[in-house]
């Protein structure tokens, strides 16, 4: 008998492991409906542009690519759901007013680090028309009642914000280059690649360098922060944003530390943004953050960018196997 042999890193899910990633998958969606978000489902394919149009571009890396027999255009297949929902909300919608969306379905990567999936199951909430603290608190909360609807819990969040690195980019006035090694380095919490950077000011290598070790339990990490930063309006909001969202957290009943280095989806995200981990591993629940304007390349010339915030729980599998004895 012939043993069919599947794409590296992509599996098939048997029982009874299937069953349960379908009941988790059940469990979020009526979490998320039953909190107002309303339910979409955008298709597994797209034309190309639509996918990657404005801040999708950060996706390309990831995209899979194929022609279309039907029209010869270059399609892609969806390696995330986020920038489809955005699309969603600027085109179907002539309004300014707040919307609410979840989506459940499958993501496919081109790449993914070792011992990663490829094809991955996701479910996820979107938050559009509602700027600030306010947007992002209904998010984080939402996200942890969602956990524990499938048992996930406890959570430990990591909150970070992406508007405090852009604004101290910008007040030291460093250049694009200077800005993407930077994200590099602090991303390796590297003090020591800052400290060879080369056009960076003293007075700039001195905080970026602080900033690697700006890590921990959130009261401690923010009151150094203050200590330590430039005293800038972007820096005490995304200071003062970061204490709210943890008592939040907190309120919710999740734990909370603070990373001010972490700047994932630094050319995707605005502001806040997170990691949930299931309390006690390294087992990563759900990302997201605040990512304004997402869908701005949708909307009319003259219509203004939306706020929009979201989460989605990235590996359904990952999350079943992380909560059931299988």
């Amino acid at each position: 008998m012939r043993k069919w042999v599947l794409p590296d890193q992509v599996e098939d899910v048997l029982p009874p492991l299937a069953g349960v990633i379908e009941a988790t998958r059940r469990g979020l969606v009526d979490a998320l409906t039953d909190a107002g978000y309303d339910l979409v489902s955008p298709p597994l394919v797209e034309h190309l542009e639509a996918l990657l149009t404005g801040t999708g571009h950060d996706l390309e890396a990831a995209t899979f690519k194929l022609i279309d027999p039907l029209s010869g255009k270059l399609l892609g297949v969806r390696p995330d759901i986020t920038p489809q929902i955005a699309r969603i909300d600027a085109t179907y919608f002539d309004d300014d007013s707040v919307r609410r969306f979840c989506y459940a379905g499958t993501v496919l990567r081109a790449h993914a680090a070792p011992g990663e999936a490829r094809a991955l199951t996701q479910v996820g909430a979107e938050l559009f028309g509602q700027a600030g603290p306010t947007g992002d608190a209904e998010i984080v909360r939402l996200m942890i009642e969602a956990a524990r609807r499938v048992n996930a819990v406890p959570l430990l969040i990591d909150f970070g914000h992406v508007g405090l690195f852009k604004a101290l980019v910008t007040h030291f006035g460093l250049t694009e280059s200077t800005r993407s090694a930077l994200d590099a380095a602090l991303a390796a919490k590297s003090s020591s690649a800052i400290a060879a950077l080369s056009g960076l000011p003293e007075d700039a290598r001195a905080v970026f360098g602080r900033l690697t070790r700006a890590f921990g339990e959130p009261e401690a990490t923010l009151r150094e922060a203050r200590g330590f930063l430039p005293d800038l309006p972007a820096v005490r909001e995304a200071l003062d944003d970061l204490g709210r969202i943890v008592a939040v957290a907190h309120e919710a009943g999740a734990q909370a530390s603070v990373d001010l280095a972490d700047l994932p989806g630094l050319d995707y995200h605005t502001g806040l943004v997170f990691v949930a981990y299931l309390g006690g591993t390294t087992e990563v629940v759900a990302r997201g953050g605040r990512y304004d304007g997402v869908g701005e390349a949708f909307l009319a010339s003259e219509a203004p960018a939306r706020p929009a915030t979201g989460f989605s729980f990235i590996d359904l599998r990952a999350l079943a196997v992380a909560t059931h004895a299988l």
